[in-house]
């Protein structure tokens, strides 16, 4: 016998999703576009089987990300391309993330080419794999009007007289090919309000990059190493407007910054090409020299370890400049030079906030450590220094430095300490606690790390 009840609950179950189904479907094209926008590709070309309305919809998605690696083979990979790159569909193409290999690569001047006709405007190409052969990126990229972000992985920029890009704000190359110099300085000044740059160089290349731009905020430079040793790499850096500078770089030997920002952020690792510092070294001397002044105006400075030693042997022979602005300064610093700090912490008068590690030399003798000491109180230590974080791995340098600070400093508010306690003598550590501060408004804060 039929069960009429469960018979009528499974027909109100498939009516409630055929209208559930309708009403979708009753949705007007954009905004069905605009939702499969919002699923991953296989998701959205897979709805093409819904219906005989749905079959082509995807193709008008202005959101997409196509990898080589979906499909079994190179032609199909291919053939889905052509299909969604169709330069004659007047639709646009908001967003495209791509990611083809290192194969014959004839399908992508074409595909560029719709993209820029479909009015792209945030585009990333990423090539995968290893091998030599960098694709070239289609010269109507560079004179393309709505692009607004763009990301290229291992590609090569072609060099051309013309390049205009007046819309492009963040720009991001990581690892690609330039065949000259200028094509790469080309490029970055032909993007009249581009705010944001990052730039990963291939560990054989060893050009001078040059920044030139009047609306750049952001750079962040990645060099981490060269296989030429006959050429002066090196950096150029004019952006007046320039609030955020990030370079790590082991190759270059000459840095240039002009016009940086006043009140900019700073992070620096980098040696200028010196295995060790020497001082009959003229051109490594000049390089410093010319540097210095053009990073004296910012706000927030971060120096990596070998970089401060480099400073700390230059400023022997010549002196530093003032850093006025400077507020905030976080550094590593090697225990042989740790008695030069008070030293350049002397120009820079207005600090407020100082992050410390001290890095241990394995070459100084225990007897030399001890002898460690600080003979001037900077006037940073006496009118603005208010906050010190100082990493403690138990070397008894360490100690000595903060008894300094505590009975140095009468500005200083909170004092704090992360401590490795699995290195730290606790005898010690416990007497540092006990130590009479100057500043009496100051707080001690131990916190394990």
């Amino acid at each position: 016998m039929i069960d009429r009840g469960k018979t009528k609950q499974a027909s109100s179950r498939r009516l409630n999703r055929s209208l559930k189904e309708d009403m979708i479907s009753q949705l007007p094209d954009p905004l069905i576009c605009h939702v499969l926008s919002l699923l991953s590709t296989k998701e959205a070309v897979g709805t093409s089987i819904l219906s005989t309305r749905w079959r082509s919809l995807w193709l008008w998605v202005h959101r997409f990300e196509l990898s080589h690696w979906e499909f079994l083979d190179f032609n199909a990979f291919v053939s889905f391309g052509n299909r969604y790159f169709d330069s004659t569909r007047l639709s646009c193409i908001h967003n495209l993330k791509l990611t083809i290999d290192e194969n014959e690569a004839s399908y992508l001047t074409p595909w560029i080419d719709a993209l820029v006709k479909r009015k792209i405007q945030h585009l990333c190409v990423r090539r995968t794999g290893g091998g030599s052969s960098f694709h070239e990126m289609p010269l109507s990229l560079y004179v393309c009007e709505t692009l607004v972000s763009l990301k290229l992985v291992q590609l090569t920029l072609v060099d051309t007289e013309f390049v205009s890009l007046p819309c492009l704000k963040t720009m991001h190359l990581y690892n690609n090919v330039y065949p000259k110099e200028t094509t790469f300085e080309r490029l970055v000044s032909s993007c009249p309000v581009l705010e944001d740059l990052m730039i990963d160089v291939l560990r054989n290349d060893a050009k001078v990059y040059r920044v030139h731009s009047r609306s750049l905020k952001r750079l962040r430079l990645l060099r981490s190493s060269s296989l030429q040793s006959d050429s002066v790499p090196g950096v150029v850096i004019d952006a007046p407007l320039l609030c955020s500078l990030r370079i790590n770089d082991g190759v270059s030997k000459m840095f240039i910054v002009k016009d940086m920002e006043c009140n900019a952020k700073l992070d620096i690792s980098f040696d200028f090409g010196l295995e060790a510092f020497d001082e009959s070294n003229v051109s490594s001397i000049s390089h410093i020299r010319n540097f210095l002044p053009g990073i004296s105006t910012v706000r927030d400075m971060t120096i990596s370890a070998f970089t401060f030693q480099i400073i700390h042997h230059y400023s022997k022979l010549e002196p530093l400049p003032q850093f006025d602005c400077m507020t905030r300064l976080d550094v590593i610093v090697c225990a042989s030079i740790l008695q030069w700090l008070p030293t350049f912490l002397e120009r820079c008068p207005n600090l407020t906030s100082l992050e410390l590690e001290l890095r241990n030399d394995e070459e100084m003798h225990p007897r030399e450590m001890n002898q460690i000491s600080f003979s001037s109180v900077p006037e940073c230590l006496l009118s603005s220094l208010e906050f010190v974080d100082f990493a403690i791995w138990g070397h008894f340098p360490e100690m000595k430095l903060v008894r300094y600070l505590l009975k140095s400093s009468t500005s200083l508010k909170k004092l704090t300490l992360n401590v490795n306690h699995d290195s730290i003598d606790y005898d010690i550590f416990n007497e540092l606690l006990k130590i009479p501060r100057r500043s009496t408004m100051c707080e001690v804060v131990v916190v394990d790390f």
